[in-house]
């Protein structure tokens, strides 16, 4: 089967290698039919140490059950599923509370990894795989979309407004415009928040984020982006959903806060130890880590974009043959598109 893994730096391609097989009782193999490429896939992208040959880090997928193993019950082949990035168990304590996506039994092994090939073999796959009515030709290319952003983006993008306790009425601001914030737009809005501000600075994410919900956009940054966002919303937010993961995008977030707000951070982040001591003053309340995704899809968002109540799909904006995955990278990493569709026959 193909695979794709890291060439180098900036580049990434096709490898053959064999098929995966059951390994434990609970595993499943699955055909892929529609995979993508993530933001935080191009961090690796982009590094320079990275190793040829290195386990490519895609991990959102849509497609058929092949084979299970004999712990498996809840699926059976040849069923159309959504694979989540993430591999919660459904019992212990943190999945019970609806967290999932940092799953007490599954610490440090909880994330799909190698996803952007024909096959995979998902791992503690009982209770996280979250199964979709019919086949993929029962469906639009379009809803194809959509569903395919219920294995992380949109999950994610609704897990920060949760744990930022978003509420009816709520003022909102959004750090980050990519798919993920994006998505974070449609998950306020479905949480009843009365204004959604979103921080971009590229006229076809603002346009995107308007249609999809947003009542502003602010380009400005820094102190001047945080002056900008007070004077829209009259004041401070009551919560700011930080979808980036970068030490600055913290900071905006905070910074857009009034004292006793709320922050959700779902960028996976790339800064170390920042402190918290400065939010003291303020009573800020922060909250975040890996998305609820099976909680949230089998609870909320499948049933939402099955009914049509919601379209985070539109966030493809370009679809690539897995053979044109490097293309793909090349056009996320410089913002040819928003995200990248992965089209497996």
């Amino acid at each position: 089967m193909k695979k794709t893994v890291y060439t180098k730096a900036g580049e990434v391609g096709l490898v053959e290698v064999e098929r995966p097989q059951i390994e434990a009782p609970d595993d499943v193999i699955l055909r892929i039919v529609r995979s993508c490429v993530c933001g935080s896939d191009l961090w690796s992208y982009r590094n320079p140490d990275i190793e040829k040959g290195h386990q490519n880090s895609g991990h959102e997928a849509i497609g058929i059950v092949e084979e299970i193993g004999e712990g498996i019950t809840t699926v059976k082949p040849g069923d159309f599923i959504i694979a989540p990035f993430t591999h919660g168990c459904g019992e212990c304590d943190a999945c019970r509370a609806g967290y999932d996506g940092t799953c007490d039994r599954h610490v440090g092994n909880n994330w799909s990894d190698g996803v952007q090939a024909e096959y995979m073999r998902f791992e503690y796959a009982n209770w996280s795989l979250v199964k979709i009515p019919g086949q993929p030709s029962d469906y639009t290319e379009g809803m194809l979309k959509s569903l395919l952003t219920l294995a992380d983006v949109m999950p994610t993008g609704y897990h920060a407004p949760r744990v930022a306790d978003v509420k009816p009425g709520d003022k909102v601001v959004v750090i980050g415009d990519g798919a993920v914030g994006q998505c974070a737009v449609i998950a306020a809005k479905m949480r009843g928040a009365s204004q959604i501000v979103l921080m971009s600075r590229h006229e076809d994410r603002q346009k995107m984020a308007l249609e999809s919900g947003a009542t502003a956009v602010v380009a400005e940054r820094g102190q001047e982006g945080i002056a900008k966002v007070r004077e829209i919303l009259g004041g401070g937010a009551d919560a700011a959903l930080e979808c980036v993961g970068t030490e600055v995008a913290v900071d905006q977030a905070l910074g857009v806060l009034h004292n006793g707000g709320r922050m959700g951070f779902v960028g996976v982040p790339h800064y170390n130890n920042r402190a918290l001591g400065s939010t003291f003053a303020q009573n800020i309340t922060v909250a975040g880590g890996a998305a609820s995704v099976t909680t949230y899809d089998k609870q909320i968002l499948l049933k939402a974009v099955l009914d049509g109540d919601i379209n985070p799909g539109r966030v493809f904006t370009s679809s690539y043959k897995l053979e044109d995955i490097d293309q793909a990278y090349k056009d996320m990493d410089e913002r040819k598109t928003i995200k990248a569709m992965i089209v497996i026959d």
